[in-house]
């Protein structure tokens, strides 16, 4: 095994030895003080099955085989969750048929970073993953289930459901995907339209021909932003069933692999006899191969935060610092864009998750000791799924040789022998960048900063042509005390489109700029925020910054003396419109980014 994987996961596990062993100690006095159903009485019975058939009644009445919860993200405004729309009716028929049930325990809210990019509701997002993880706590607060099924694809989906799936961990939990819609426009030729439209070359009926060809039928979008990250992350945490994540919507596969999950996820039950609580599989050792897989594959930068927060859910402390040296030892053997041209469509096709895994393990880069929703061990995770002459998915066939050396690379002839993130530190604070995606050449610089306190006033310079020159944008009170943490990609366009005027530029924020962070060098998640004692509410417009992303530094280049003289600013005042005054209570409670920007934080300390 590589030496650094080692040590890394080594000082987790002792980092995390008193939290861990609580949360341990907390799942185990759950189970044998609560366990599923079998505290209920019968008038707390009859009304959980109220509403079932008389075969389901009898059945869960039995209380000799399980009965599983269904959490589901649907809606039928997003593409991604669309799809969920016919899957509970199918669960539940799987269910029966293996003398089991199945209840939908819930629904949770899904929200589209891509429909609130740029506007007031993008200021909801970030915390919108603790109301997904509170949404499928009180349905599973029931009691009523020996197994979670998870329904969820996109941003802060995911993370809130594993969050409440490690809340629930003396329950064997299993996600379950609905795949990517088709390949549509190239991801190249959208991004040279949105720059057309930002240097006021195309107009508004051409960008939207654009991203309606990109964005245009049910599944998830394909380029490789926090959605697919997520789904590459739950399969390298082993809760989710090998390959299955990046199946089409019209592949045989897909019913096949849903119906696998609902199996598995009864196998695991304490009711079947093979019990395999979430708990046991969500550990120290599978975060750090989820870290692994975000390297290797140069996924979204939001996971930065969210696996830290996942991992508290579970009693774990991982670190920013933790994520910076095992990058540094992990290759990068995937380019999907933004970081390449393809999309994870072309990744699957080139191998997909088989290859990465198979190729992570040969080089002792994966954990191996650790327990998946399969059972023991990764040996299922590096094998594709297929379908048997009855049907069902199988996993027989070991991943072979990438089948495009553009997109998919052995560990032996990596694209970048170190992965796609790097922490950034300085007297500014701690942030991070996705080097992946950014071009050598560009990754250093020193300029004078401009500061601004709101995206839409750097887009508005630009428009005044006020940024034609060597700078570095500082946007400031974008943090989640601030006003959430919301997505700053409006500013994308008009800063690439300096850039490739051959201005030196680059971007530090206290916001997020996620999974489509792009060619432009961007110190992202700044932490300490600028309303949370960070320094950056004391820069002022002309002083000159030092930005390494190779080196690891962000740096003002103002003596502390003339800091300690300045005032700091003041946020400007924000409004309250489109649900954000709701939200005033986790903006007041958030943690800084490196701690996950979680509200949680206090509540689910196991000390």
């Amino acid at each position: 095994m590589n030496h650094v994987i080692a040590a890394v996961t080594a000082r987790i596990i002792e980092r995390s030895a008193k939290t861990r062993q609580s949360y341990l100690a907390a799942m185990k006095r759950t189970m044998k003080d609560n366990p599923p159903k079998k505290r209920l009485s019968c008038g707390n019975l009859a009304h959980a099955y109220a509403a079932c058939s008389g075969e389901d009644k009898n059945t869960i009445k039995l209380m000799q085989s399980a009965n599983l919860s269904i959490t589901t993200a649907f809606n039928d405004m997003l593409s991604a969750h669309q799809p969920y729309e016919t899957y509970p009716d199918f669960i539940k028929e799987v269910a029966r048929s293996m003398g089991s049930t199945a209840q939908v325990a819930g629904g949770v809210p899904a929200m589209c970073d891509g429909v609130t990019q740029g506007l007031p509701g993008m200021e909801l997002s970030l915390f919108s993953r603790e109301v997904v993880a509170m949404s499928a706590a009180v349905g599973l607060s029931h009691n009523m289930f020996d197994g979670n099924l998870f329904l969820g694809i996109c941003d802060k989906i995911v993370p809130g459901m594993v969050i409440a799936a490690a809340s629930f961990g003396h329950i064997p939990a299993v996600f379950v995907p609905a795949g990517p819609m088709p390949s549509g426009i190239a991801n190249k030729e959208k991004a040279k339209v949105r720059q057309q439209f930002a240097a006021g070359e195309v107009g508004e009926e051409r960008l939207l021909e654009v991203e309606s060809k990109s964005y245009h039928s049910p599944g998830t979008c394909t380029f490789y932003g926090t959605a697919n990250s997520n789904q590459m992350l739950v399969e390298m945490l082993g809760i989710q069933l090998p390959g299955s994540s990046f199946i089409a919507l019209d592949d045989p596969l897909r019913p096949a692999l849903t119906k696998a999950a609902v199996e598995r996820c009864i196998l695991n039950s304490q009711a079947a006899g093979t019990y395999i609580p979430t708990y046991e599989v969500l550990t120290e050792k599978s975060f750090v191969n989820a870290v692994v897989g975000l390297l290797a594959t140069g996924g979204s930068t939001n996971h930065t935060m969210h696996l830290v927060a996942m991992a508290r859910a579970a009693g774990i402390i991982l670190t920013w610092e933790d994520m910076d040296e095992l990058s540094r030892a992990v290759p990068l053997l995937a380019r999907i864009y933004p970081n390449g041209e393809a999309d994870v469509n072309h990744f699957h096709q080139a191998g997909g998750m088989a290859y990465l895994v198979k190729e992570l393990r040969a080089a002792g880069l994966l954990n191996e000791d650790v327990k998946t929703v399969m059972g023991e061990g990764l040996d299922s995770y590096q094998k594709y799924p297929t379908l048997d002459e009855k049907g069902n998915a199988v996993w027989i066939h070991d991943a072979g040789e990438s089948l495009d050396d553009t997109i998919l690379r052995p560990a032996t002839n990596p694209f970048n022998s170190e992965g796609g993130l790097r922490l950034l530190q300085g007297n500014l604070g701690q942030g991070v960048i996705k080097i992946s995606a950014v071009d050598p050449k560009y990754r250093a610089l020193e300029a004078p900063c401009i500061v601004f306190d709101d995206q839409n006033d750097l887009i508005a310079a630009f428009k005044r042509g006020e940024l034609n020159r060597d700078f570095i944008a500082i946007v400031r009170f974008q943090g989640p005390r601030a006003n959430g943490m919301p997505e700053l990609h409006k500013m994308t366009p008009p800063l690439g489109l300096l850039q490739d005027r051959g201005f030196k530029v680059a971007l530090v924020t206290d916001g997020r700029m996620s999974g489509a962070s792009g060619k432009v060098p961007s110190a992202i998640h700044m932490s300490p925020e600028a309303l949370f004692g960070g320094v950056m509410a004391k820069v002022q417009t002309g002083d000159r910054v030092r930005f390494d992303a190779d080196n690891g530094i962000v740096e003002l280049l103002v003596s502390e003396e003339v800091l300690a003289e300045r005032e700091v600013a003041a946020q400007p005042q924000q409004t309250h419109d489109l649900g954000r005054n709701l939200f005033g209570g986790f903006r007041s409670l958030a943690d800084r980014s490196q701690s996950g920007a979680s509200v949680f934080n206090d509540a689910i300390d196991f000390e």
